[in-house]
């Protein structure tokens, strides 16, 4: 490498390395326009001092759920002061208790005590303030499939959506975000009648999609002419094989290190080809030594299938644990969720339901970590 190329001690390939962390919301969101209005029009009554309506946000892991609807609070911020939003994310708060004191502590400016009071006492004077305040409130329940793991799904919802009828001028929505739109068929008859949601998709991103994307990332957190175009392209590759757009955020962020480390002042695709090669090692590793044994088993049926339909998965999953339909479908949505597995429509079926089940996975690479 000659001098004029190493990068010095004191410099670096990073112009906005801010850029390249995960939970960044980039003033650029594009390819995602219907969704994005479909979202401001549920949203709309809100500006008026009304109730919006709700929304089922679904889609594979990376495809912009969260983002978009972080989008949207933010307009809502520049237009009106009439609305309050929250987002909880359920991984972390996955019971009844800790959602509403998230929400609670957004809206208070403090925390419910952590003990000695009920949880009908704080919803008392969460809903109270609120009607105080004359606020709507739109709250996101961000993978919410993990209430359903923990039982407070319905609780929770049930709260939230009808709490007009005890709370007469208290106004609330809710924007539910998961991978799979199944999961909506799980609530209790009380609530999937006021839930009625906006069922808004969003797909995987198309290769051009990806790579306009990253593109933009590149302009905005490199300095110029440091991601070779060859390293670019790699990148778009290695993000569309999964359609996980964090992994190619992770992916220039690393890559971008990587050449830092050999003092190149420039990313080139054996940077991208190492990064990418540490990061998968390490997630999968990680991945799969946290599943169950019966998870172990789905992984590798449909490994081995390349792809199936969730019905042969089941009869196959069944036939050699003697588990029920339902707690199959729990596992799968928890694999789901985990971006272990992924779950499209096939447009067959009932409803054009029919999903079709891949592993995010190669087989060699199960066969490898599951000896």
């Amino acid at each position: 490498m000659k001098e004029k190329d190493m990068l010095m001690w004191d410099e670096t390939l990073f112009k906005e390395s801010d850029i390249f962390e995960l939970d960044y919301l980039p003033d650029y969101f594009p390819h995602r326009d219907a969704q994005l209005n479909t979202i401001r029009f549920a949203l709309k009554p809100a500006l008026r001092g009304g109730r919006p309506l709700n929304c089922l946000l679904f889609g594979p892991p990376g495809t912009g759920k969260t983002s978009a609807s972080l989008k949207i609070f933010d307009e809502l911020k520049e237009y009106t002061d009439k609305v309050l939003t929250v987002k909880v994310n359920c991984q972390i708060d996955s019971t009844r208790f800790a959602v509403i004191s998230r929400i609670y502590k957004s809206v208070m400016g403090v925390a419910p005590p952590a003990s000695g009071v009920s949880f009908n006492r704080i919803f008392d004077k969460l809903a109270k303030k609120l009607i105080d305040l004359d606020k709507v409130l739109v709250v996101v329940l961000d993978d919410i499939n993990y209430l359903f793991y923990e039982g407070h799904a319905d609780e929770v919802m049930y709260s939230l959506l009808r709490a007009h009828e005890q709370y007469p001028g208290s106004k609330i929505s809710v924007i539910a975000i998961v991978n799979d739109p199944e999961v909506i068929y799980g609530f209790d008859q009380r609530v999937s009648s006021v839930f009625l949601p906006e069922e808004i998709e969003f797909p995987r991103y198309e290769f051009s999609e990806i790579d306009d994307i990253l593109a933009d990332r590149i302009r905005r957190g490199f300095f110029p002419n440091v991601v070779t175009a060859g390293a670019q392209k790699m990148m778009a590759e290695f993000v569309s094989e999964s359609g996980d757009l964090r992994v190619g955020v992770d992916l220039l962020k690393r890559s971008g290190l990587n050449a830092e480390k050999r003092a190149s002042k420039k990313v080139d695709e054996e940077d991208v080809k190492k990064a990418y090669t540490a990061s998968r090692s390490l997630y999968i590793s990680k991945t799969l030594s946290n599943l169950t044994d019966h998870e172990k088993l789905i992984i590798r049926l449909v490994a081995e299938s390349k792809e199936i339909t969730a019905g042969d998965l089941y009869e196959k999953f069944n036939a050699q644990t003697n588990l029920g339909y339902t707690r199959f479908y729990e596992i799968m949505n928890k694999m789901i969720s985990a971006n272990v597995v992924t779950a499209d429509f096939s447009g067959k079926g009932s409803k054009g339901r029919t999903r079709i089940i891949r592993s995010v996975f190669k087989k060699e690479e199960v066969d490898a970590l599951l000896k």
